[in-house]
């Protein structure tokens, strides 16, 4: 998920009641929330490198115990050293602060679990990769009702209310102006009109002064939302995923092919619009299943596996340590060979997720090409 649904799950766990445990406990939550994507850092070895250690140790059972502690040992010292500095009585409470520290740093696991990028979390003891496929990246509901709980609860100074402010405007632009068809991005109108109605019931909450009325329950509700959202999403993702594979058998009929796997993934603010993939013997489909719809209307893409030539070329170019790189991570990798020995050869590699072959470097993380040499069978990026 992104930064700043971690970073208001983290507020919420603290609000929610943990914040009495002690001193500096609501730093420590939003920090604990986020620290697992520390391993931004691994993009200084370059995309491929980040693309293996992104979601990595950090993102496992083993990271979260080991951030959980660590975390709270900072804070504990730092606060030694202060009071000693000012000569008055330490204030942080460790065993507190590693209560919110372990229980912030778990939610950011369970949230990536969510979506279709996955996990891994038996690092280093096995790399296989885990997926909810239940919310997207970017979710604006969660944004709605952690954020309203966040700001209900603490924009108490002014200039909390304008860094809230701040925060409100830039998510309805995303919402409202950034999400367009002509940008990939479909938001249907009714849910456009649900983010307005939501933010203004936010509005006349906050001037209703409900913080002091309810306190912590407003932070516990917003939590309860998250897991019941969750719950509503796994049974319509699982009546999704039965409309993807019975769509996927059909279009595998029509081809003569027999069906490996399939999987349906989350689109924005939509839960009724669902990504398709499906692995066949021969090809790789990536397709939109409309839960209101029975019949499959939108354009089906296709890429056939390579055979022949073109699959020893595909071959050669796996030595590549992007495309070896790319091809672990892939979930539903698809290739394409342009050009012949008379030319240069250009394998493209892509995972359907998120990207297509193309000629295009610029992809990110999910796309890399390769050149090869017919004759002496040598792959050079």
């Amino acid at each position: 998920m992104d930064n700043l649904t971690h970073s208001l799950v983290g507020l919420a766990i603290s609000k929610s009641g943990l914040e009495r445990l002690s001193p500096y406990a609501t730093a420590v939550c939003v920090l604990a929330a986020n620290a697992p994507d520390a391993d931004v850092i691994t993009a200084i070895g370059g995309r491929w490198f980040s693309l293996e250690h992104h979601r990595g140790i950090t993102h496992s059972i083993v990271g979260v115990i080991a951030i959980g502690i660590a975390l709270p040992i900072l804070f504990w010292l730092g606060d030694g050293a202060v009071a000693a500095w000012r000569k008055r009585a330490p204030r942080a409470r460790f065993g507190g602060l590693f209560v919110c520290s372990l229980i912030a740093t778990a939610s950011h696991l369970l949230l990536d679990w969510t979506n279709n990028y996955g996990v891994r979390p038996f690092l280093p003891f096995s790399e296989q990769r885990y997926y909810g496929d239940m919310v997207f990246i970017l979710d604006p509901w969660l944004w709605l009702a952690l954020g309203g709980a966040g700001f209900l609860l603490t924009a108490n100074t002014k200039g909390k209310l304008y860094v809230w402010a701040t925060i409100g405007t830039a998510t309805s632009l995303l919402m409202l102006v950034a999400a367009s068809p002509s940008r990939g991005v479909f938001v249907p109108v009714v849910s456009k009109v649900l983010w307005v109605i939501g933010i203004c019931a936010i509005i006349v909450l906050y001037r209703s002064n409900v913080a002091q009325k309810f306190g912590n329950k407003i932070a516990l509700t917003a939590l309860a939302f998250m897991i019941l959202y969750w719950g509503g999403l796994s049974f319509v993702h699982s009546q999704a995923l039965k409309k993807v594979q019975r769509e996927a058998n059909n279009i595998a009929a029509t081809n003569g092919e027999k069906v490996y796997r399939t999987a349906a993934m989350p689109t924005v603010a939509n839960p009724l619009r669902w990504q398709g993939m499906a692995e066949t013997d021969r090809a790789v489909y990536r397709f939109y299943s409309v839960l209101t719809r029975e019949t499959q209307e939108d354009k089906i893409i296709r890429y056939e596996k390579p055979t022949g030539q073109n699959a020893e070329l595909v071959e050669k170019a796996k030595d590549d340590y992007g495309a070896k790189t790319l091809l672990r991570f892939a979930r539903f990798p698809v290739v394409k060979v342009e050009g012949d020995c008379s030319t240069n050869l250009l394998v493209q590699f892509a995972d359907l997720r998120y990207t297509e072959p193309s000629p295009n470097e610029g992809r990110g993380n999910f796309g890399v090409n390769v050149k090869v040499e017919c004759d002496t069978g040598q792959a050079e990026k």
